[in-house]
């Protein structure tokens, strides 16, 4: 309905709602997202919809990152309680970040385009690359961030990009970074394989019915409710 929240929210239902581990739910939702976002890249691509460039900027900051986070992960011990609520703090935090990103787009976009001047390529490369540096601990952490708040910043890094190929290159950048991550939470033993299968059973009619309501329902009455409930369910996580 939006083409973001549905990574935000999957998770902190998983814990709230469905009573499952935050690593379980963070590395279940991270192979979940690889899947579905295999299938978007190859439409982008087809599309060429895609700029490498930033791809392969983004990636050289958040691959290293999501293995140091992976293998920090492994040496605490994914299944311990102090790992859990690192993780559930770092998804609420996550979540409340993205609520922020979503409802308040359009006049961060407006604040930097005033007081900003163009950057050079070589700092534009260097900001990519740390960008690509948070997003990869984040993600490993809650398996949120990629969407909304990488958007962001990309659209304030690459105004003259157009924005399709900037959610093409975003959503691209997406599938190593979460199949590395969810791979790395494999090894960990926080997949829930049924629960996988479950979630990309569901996904397919939910995205035929999605698309159908979206053409019928604003973006400007979507995005506030979207926002509003990832700022509730980000907010019981961190207090």
């Amino acid at each position: 309905m939006t083409g973001v929240g549905g990574g935000s929210l999957m998770t902190p239902l998983l814990v709230l709602a469905f009573g499952f581990h935050p690593s379980t739910a963070v590395g279940t939702d991270l192979l979940y997202a690889a899947a579905t976002k295999t299938v978007g890249t190859g439409v982008h691509g087809a599309g060429r919809s895609i700029d490498w460039k930033v791809v392969r900027r983004l990636a050289t900051g958040s691959i290293p990152a999501t293995v140091i986070t992976l293998l920090v992960l492994a040496h605490v011990g994914a299944n311990l309680n102090s790992t859990g609520h690192v993780i559930s703090l770092t998804l609420g935090c996550a979540l409340l970040a993205t609520a922020v990103a979503i409802l308040f787009r359009t006049q961060i976009l407006r604040f930097f385009a005033r007081n900003t001047a163009p950057r050079p390529d070589r700092q534009v490369a260097v900001l990519t690359v740390l960008l690509g540096i948070g997003l990869g601990v984040l993600v490993s952490l809650s398996s949120v961030g990629a969407g909304a708040l990488g958007m962001t910043v990309l659209l304030v890094l690459y105004p003259q990009l157009p924005t399709n190929r900037l959610v093409g290159s975003d959503i691209a950048h997406a599938v190593p970074l979460t199949l590395i991550a969810g791979a790395g939470h494999w090894l960990l033993g926080s997949i829930d394989f049924s629960l996988l299968g479950a979630l990309l059973l569901g996904s397919v009619p939910g995205i035929i019915v999605g698309s159908l309501i979206a053409n019928r329902v604003p973006d400007h009455v979507l995005r506030p409710i979207l926002a509003g409930t990832l700022a509730i369910v980000g907010g019981k996580l961190v207090f």
